[in-house]
């Protein structure tokens, strides 16, 4: 019997995506293991926010196949439901209620979709907070809040779900440059604790402290896929040796 960490809990296979003539993925593989943290990076237009957005099915692909935790995403409402369960997902915008405080926000999803009591969810949302560094802004409205912790309540709500795998895509792009690095700190921190991850970012410190695995991407395909060492140190293609003097001497 293989262990789980043989058998990947995210596989995407032959994965293409158009939209309309424009061919966003081409023929992208990729496996993910349980508890790997997959760093993906590229030029903007890559096709990197496309990968990440059709794991849990924001996206449909049209060719291929992805397989996440043994479901393979179709369009049955049972397999998105499934997907939803097991992944979450923290944006560019942070997508917060405004009119709900943090608690609200925290509390809606285990509430709703996992029927969980209002108690309950309440002492979920707040050990949550308290891991994302905010619990005493737990009955402020998101309008109240910095940009960074409006983000840290993003993944705190997300991690409510629990969920067995987490995307972020481009989480700290949205935000000024003194808040970047109190959601890496979370980031850094929930990577440590052996969560899958799949992190879209240009932040290549923090892709260097965390990543087992860089991916880059460009004009849709996976370029090159590498340990940190190596794609920091010694990356193959020239369209990664450009990318990364680019951005690591800007």
């Amino acid at each position: 019997m293989a262990s789980k960490g043989a058998e990947p809990v995210i596989r995407m296979e032959g994965v293409s995506k158009f939209f309309g003539t424009f061919q966003a993925l081409k023929d992208v593989s990729l496996d993910v293991k349980s508890g790997e943290r997959v760093v993906v990076c590229g030029p903007s237009g890559s096709g990197k926010s496309t990968l990440i957005r059709c794991i849990n099915r924001l996206e449909k692909h049209e060719q291929g196949a992805i397989i996440v935790d043994g479901v393979t995403l179709n369009d049955s409402r049972s397999s998105l439901n499934a997907i939803r369960a097991k992944v979450g997902m923290v944006f560019q915008q942070f997508n917060l209620f405004p009119h709900l405080t943090v608690l609200e926000n925290l509390t809606l999803g285990p509430v709703r979709a996992r029927n969980m009591a209002r108690a309950q969810a309440n002492d979920l949302a707040m050990s949550y907070l308290e891991r994302v560094r905010i619990p005493e802004q737990a009955e402020k409205y998101p309008r109240q809040l910095s940009g960074g912790q409006q983000q840290r309540v993003a993944i705190a709500r997300s991690l409510c779900m629990e969920p067995e795998i987490m995307l972020f895509d481009e989480p700290t792009s949205a935000l000024d440059p003194e808040m970047i690095n109190e959601v890496l700190e979370v980031m850094t921190e929930l990577a440590s604790s052996g969560m899958t991850m799949v992190c879209v970012t240009h932040e290549m410190g923090f892709a260097r402290r965390v990543a087992d695995t860089m991916v880059f991407m460009d004009h849709g395909e996976l370029v090159e896929l590498a340990t940190p060492e190596t794609f920091f140190s010694a990356p193959e293609s020239q369209r990664c040796k450009e990318f990364l003097q680019k951005i690591l001497h800007h």
